[in-house]
């Protein structure tokens, strides 16, 4: 099979990525081979491409396949699958696997298990015209729904649903996005799905007029004005979510949000202070589980969300990632396999 291998981890216009011969998996117990038709290209593939998480150990071997928002359709099933049939559509998100067996696994919160191997990042992904995934943790993709535009369901979709759930927004309150990308793009449908007013803030004057296009009520220009400061000078707003990888996009939520409200941070690191007297509460968000996955495809399926998707070749896989590293993705670059 052709895949594009990350041979060793560089910045993408040295040229780390390389299209390359492979042999095809072959599905063990429990095991679906999947034949690639669409494959989302996501900013950690990016950093993972780069080298800025060798301290964390991703990627966790090399050469590696990267990739994980992957649709497809079952080629071959390993011994003991039941659940699936050759032909079925099927995706497979950035929860690869998880022991099934610990606290968060019994109670739906696979994305918590300690054990959790990540599609593209531990073995893998969605780079490639073939990927092997977990059946159990495999989804049917309803349809109805384009495969370029169903892939990114996988990743940007399941992560801004876990976080708008954690927000626990209601009808009438206000929320803030810091960052449209391809995760912001899913929360502002997703927040105003749950009755909240929606504020974007970000830089590309073209992510600002997509947030308008899919619902969001203001956006503000985060090269030009502090948001924090803005929002904080109007009475704050109820709810704010993060997915800059910005420490002082980050502060700003937090100065944003009104005392008692909530900030969802699913991609910032650093120190921050929290007042204590305001009884704000900052909470992590990664991916999301099993269950909140299968909610995301029915809302799709229903026509209450869409994905936002620009669409490259499987060989033009550096050229989708060097558009998304300058910013000029819309939403959501997604690599289609023949």
């Amino acid at each position: 099979m052709r895949a594009a291998i990350l041979e060793q981890t560089a910045p993408i216009e040295s040229g780390p990525l390389a299209m390359r011969d492979v042999p095809t998996p072959v599905p063990g117990r429990g095991e679906i081979l999947m034949k690639v038709t669409a494959c989302g290209v996501c900013r950690s593939n990016l950093h993972m491409i780069e080298g800025d998480w060798l301290d964390d150990g991703v990627p966790a071997k090399i050469p590696i396949v990267p990739g994980h928002e992957v649709v497809g359709r079952v080629e071959q099933l390993g011994d003991g699958v039941e659940d699936f049939s050759v032909g079925d559509r099927i995706g497979v998100q950035p929860l690869w696997s998880s022991c099934l067996r610990c606290e968060y696994c019994l109670t739906g919160r696979e994305n918590l298990c300690g054990q959790r191997l990540i599609t593209g990042e531990h073995l893998d992904g969605g780079y490639a015209q073939f990927m092997i995934s977990k059946a159990a943790h495999t989804y049917r993709v309803p349809d109805g729904l384009i495969d370029a535009e169903a892939a990114p369901l996988f990743c940007p979709g399941i992560t801004a649903y876990h976080a708008v759930e954690k927000a626990n927004l209601r009808p009438g309150q206000l929320a803030a996005i810091f960052g449209m990308g391809g995760v912001g793009h899913m929360i502002v449908q997703l927040a105003a799905l749950s009755g909240a007013e929606v504020i974007v803030v970000a830089r590309g004057e073209k992510h600002r007029a997509l947030a308008k296009r899919l619902g969001a009520v203001e956006t503000i220009d985060a090269s030009t004005r502090n948001a924090g400061k803005v929002l904080k000078a109007r009475g704050g707003v109820d709810a704010a979510f993060v997915f800059a990888p910005s420490s002082e996009m980050l502060v700003q939520a937090i100065d944003a949000v009104k005392p008692g409200g909530a900030v969802v941070n699913g991609a910032a690191k650093g120190e921050i202070q929290v007042p204590f007297d305001d009884e704000k509460l900052v909470v992590g968000s990664v991916i999301g589980p099993r269950a909140q996955m299968q909610t995301v495809l029915e809302l799709a399926a229903a026509g209450k969300i869409r994905v936002v998707a620009q669409t490259f070749p499987l060989e033009r896989a550096a050229d989708a990632l060097m558009s998304l590293k300058r910013g000029e993705i819309e939403a959501r670059a997604v690599l289609t396999v023949e």
